[in-house]
């Protein structure tokens, strides 16, 4: 059996504010027990994957790295596509599909063999971000719904419900087929309350999961038919991708692949739900239930529901402490949070914000994000921690001329070599050895020791060592702005001259 497991790794989770952010979404963040949503779903499918092909994410281009991130940590291998611009499942899907034809026809190219037949293998398309802890029972799911998906079907899995909620879709059985999975009655959007209760009564339905496996060529034909110009346009941004093969550095043996930018662009924004899912009938789609734990990590409420209740129904996680309070979930990894008398409650700590949520108003979050976002407030998207391809930096305290930054620098990683116009820049190495170059000269620091790039001083800072390095920048100057940067050379493809002081 040829499957492709096919990750699919957009989405904001503006839901898991303040500790998801756009910059920083939710698939990527250690969730559970310090693993990301990624890197969970990445061991999940590895029993799936075909040691020939691996498994294939599709990602948005600034979280480049962070996927690469996940991958080596789950010792997985594959294929990374960077898509320019957020365009929902239909365009993602459908570039995946695009890639792994190409992949084929490739491979049988390669094979010498004048009637070597490229195959149109099985794709299994799964979200980055939902949390399954039974991979076994997941594989044998996966397994019962083959035989319909290699007839011809699209099938989709359904989760049987537990409570009748009002975030997910659902999706009606029909009859029962021979191979193992039923017929589609229908797909009903996210129901009411009440509705919700009703579906849940008649015992025939399931939650839809947003899963998918499918033959290749029966996704892009169902595309042809139903969403002509998703497929054009991702058809037109593939024919010109470009491809980067990486061996060294953070990124190590991954493939990126970059979609034409403007082509993809033009295209549409449609879920696959509505783009082809919802015109099918039987035999052409079918569901396989499963009946495993599951959960889409969708709100701060689904994320409560992961840790272990104490005698007051209270769940707490990292410093938090409940006193006379009853189903309050505190998350606070980073300092004491105290919840005195509460109930009901939602407390998210984080270094740069707080969420306080009534447990009923979980689902509007996002709302309050919105509203964020029309203030101008920085933190509505980007965390005071932020990643970079060498590592990342935290942005501990600042005023007018100065700025603290804690920087992590990965094993083997570098910054660019650079110079800056308004500021120079003190370190200090908390941890590992510090390999750094100031003007003609090179020198190492470790642990406790410093050194000082004056303004203007072309420099960079490296990571020769087996360990994190992790130092103490000290910034001074008329102007610390991120893009008072010039870059020189640089291993991860971002050599340009930034703008001074605006």
């Amino acid at each position: 059996m040829n499957l492709h497991p096919i990750v699919l790794c957009g989405g904001s989770g503006t839901r898991l504010w303040p500790l998801s952010r756009k910059s920083f979404p939710k698939q990527f963040v250690p969730l559970i027990a310090g693993k990301s949503l990624l890197q969970l779903t990445l061991e999940r499918l590895a029993p799936l994957c075909s040691a020939r092909q691996g498994v294939m994410l599709v990602a948005a281009e600034e979280h480049r790295f962070m996927a690469a991130d996940a991958l080596r940590a789950a010792q997985a291998k594959g294929s990374v596509i960077l898509e320019p611009a957020a365009r929902n499942t239909a365009a993602a899907m459908a570039l995946a599909a695009l890639q792994v034809t190409q992949d084929e026809a490739r491979r049988a190219n390669a094979c010498g063999e004048p009637n070597a037949a490229a195959e149109d293998p099985l794709l299994l398309f799964c979200p980055a971000d939902h949390h399954i802890p039974d991979i076994a029972s997941f594989a044998r799911t996966v397994h019962q719904g083959v035989t319909a998906a290699q007839a011809g079907a699209v099938v989709t899995f359904g989760v049987v419900p537990s409570f009748p909620s009002t975030a997910y879709g659902y999706i009606e059985q029909g009859a029962a087929q021979p191979n193992g999975s039923y017929a589609v009655a229908r797909f009903i959007e996210k129901p009411a309350f009440a509705a919700a209760q009703a579906l849940l009564l008649q015992g025939d339905v399931l939650w839809n999961a947003g899963i998918f496996l499918t033959r290749t060529s029966i996704l892009l034909k169902a595309l042809h038919q139903y969403a002509p110009d998703i497929l054009v346009s991702c058809q037109a941004a593939m024919a010109n991708a470009g491809e980067e093969l990486t061996q060294s550095g953070l990124e190590g043996g991954f493939r990126f692949i970059r979609p034409e930018a403007q082509a993809f662009k033009a295209c549409r924004s449609q879920s696959i739900d509505y783009a082809v899912m919802e015109h099918l009938v039987a035999p052409h789609v079918a569901v396989v239930p499963f009946a495993g734990q599951w959960s889409d990590v969708g709100s701060w409420n689904a994320v409560a529901d992961l840790s272990v209740p104490d005698g007051d129904d209270n769940r707490i996680e990292g410093q938090g402490l409940a006193h006379a309070s009853r189903n309050t979930y505190i998350h606070a990894p980073h300092r004491p949070v105290v919840a005195l008398g509460t109930q009901d409650l939602l407390i998210i700590d984080t270094p740069d914000a707080v969420l306080v949520a009534h447990r009923d108003h979980a689902e509007q979050v996002k709302d309050v994000v919105s509203q964020l976002e029309a203030r101008n407030i920085s933190q509505a998207a980007d965390h005071r921690k932020v990643a970079r391809p060498w590592g990342s930096y935290d942005s501990v305290d600042a005023g007018e001329r100065f700025q603290v930054k804690r920087i992590t620098v990965n094993p083997g990683a570098s910054l660019s070599l650079q110079m800056h116009h308004h500021r120079a820049e003190h370190w200090i190495v908390v941890q590992g050895t510090a390999e750094v170059t100031c003007g003609s000269k090179t020198l190492l620091l470790t642990e406790n020791q410093s050194t000082y790039i004056p303004l203007g001083e072309t420099h960079r800072l490296a990571n020769p060592g087996s360990i994190p390095l992790e130092l103490i920048e000290v910034q001074s100057g008329s102007y610390l702005g991120e893009d008072d940067i010039v870059r020189f050379e640089d291993n991860y493809g971002r050599l340009r001259t930034a703008g001074t002081h605006p």
